[in-house]
């Protein structure tokens, strides 16, 4: 098949690592013919132009700025990219029968593309739903429920259910979210497509390798290392990592490494500035082979998200705890499944956002018996290779 994939990512290679490039790799190597349309942000100076590579085709196409920018660019980059891409597919890639167009969201306002390629070509279409908007922005706040913006929206995310033939949702919960939710779609087309990746074997760490990686970041090798790598942002709900990293000062065999960017990261690194905690660090993004290292070094991985969300999120930053054989800590809100999935399958311990006294009792529970480590981390990394691997998902999508 010939694949398009439209995504707001910056993808410049298929063999970058993550669950986009990981995805359209193996798709290649099972010989389907793939094309990615993708944004160059208006910073890096470059016009619209097509990367070959590995035989995909990818198109990067000139945008505003609508990663890391002031709110009024990201808006309108947003806005501006349904036209951008489809003119530009229209110019590039013109010539090319499409027998299948994926995409994930977000964003939602595709729709345009979608149309087009599907009408021209006959393509099927499958969306990869990673985001329910508008519905995350009114849970947090950023937008009101009912407004013309969240109407406008609103609109725009049923007309991408609409154009979708199949829609892959990251977990059971959120595939009876969008049925039940959307009253106009249909059940049947609605399925199980978790995040995944292409899992890499390593060997566990000798104790002299785990202390020279931590000494690096001035970390005792006899604590227990607890890291949150990823996104800092709202969505996280990270007023509550600030209460827990103050608790965790009381303690003196756990530690909490804050490695990550985002729109809290200045918030987060006043409060450290301010506070100056022992028994906590926090990074700014690291390359990531430094920050791969570095999780392959640390023992339990955290994962938090607003308990004010209606929406069941599921994070792919799980997927590099699961890879790395380490369990889960979660704070989460109460729809999401995640966490019960990770107590259920026995790779994690959760609890809602806001329950110190439950979450600094898991945190405990970690540092008291390191067995549950190196148990809960096997059952995790045995867990993504049956459920969260691109073969698992490709084989997903390629059912026609």
């Amino acid at each position: 098949m010939n694949i398009l994939f439209l995504t707001i990512s910056d993808f410049t290679s298929l063999s970058a690592r993550g669950i986009y490039p990981d995805l359209m790799r193996e798709l290649a190597k099972r010989g389907h013919h793939i094309y990615v349309a993708s944004p160059t942000e208006r910073r890096l100076g470059k016009a619209t132009h097509i990367i070959h590579d590995k035989g995909a085709e990818i198109l990067k196409i000139r945008t505003l700025n609508i990663q890391k920018t002031n709110i009024i660019e990201k808006g309108i980059g947003i806005l501006l990219l349904e036209p951008q891409f489809d003119c530009a597919i229209k110019k590039y890639l013109g010539d090319v029968k499409f027998d299948l167009v994926i995409y994930s969201t977000p964003p939602i306002t595709f729709n345009k593309v979608i149309a087009g390629i599907k009408k021209r070509c006959a393509a099927r279409s499958y969306l990869m739903l990673k985001d329910i908007f508008p519905q995350n922005a009114v849970d947090l706040g950023m937008m009101k429920e009912g407004s013309l913006l969240h109407r406008m929206f609103r609109k725009k995310e049923r007309r991408l259910y609409q154009l979708s033939d199949r829609i892959g949702c990251m977990s059971l919960a959120n595939c009876q979210y969008i049925i039940d939710n959307n009253t106009e779609v249909k059940p049947e087309k609605v399925e199980l497509c978790p995040n995944a990746i292409e899992p890499i074997e390593q060997c566990k760490l000798t104790s002299e390798e785990r202390e020279k990686i931590l000494s690096k970041y001035s970390i005792s090798a006899d604590k227990t290392v607890f890291i949150y790598g990823g996104n800092l942002g709202k969505p996280q709900g990270l007023n509550f990592l600030l209460k827990v990293i103050e608790t965790n000062e009381s303690q003196s065999e756990s530690h909490i490494m804050v490695v990550g960017n985002g729109t809290e990261y200045p918030k987060i690194k006043k409060w450290f500035s301010d506070n100056k905690p022992n028994n906590s660090t926090l990074l700014s993004a690291l390359p990531k082979s430094d920050y791969d290292k570095l999780v392959r070094a640390c023992d339990v991985g955290l994962i938090f998200l607003d308990p004010r969300f209606t929406i069941p999120n599921f994070p792919s930053r799980l997927l590099s705890y699961l890879e790395n054989s380490m369990p889960v800590l979660l704070a989460t809100d109460s729809v999401t499944d995640m966490g019960r999935l990770a107590e259920a399958k026995g790779f994690g311990k959760a609890c809602i956002n806001g329950d110190l006294q439950a979450f600094m009792s898991s945190m405990q529970y970690f540092v008291d018996d390191k067995s549950n480590i190196e148990r809960m981390g096997v059952l995790g990394h045995n867990y993504l290779l049956s459920h969260y691997t691109v073969r698992y998902v490709a084989d997903i999508i390629e059912q026609e």
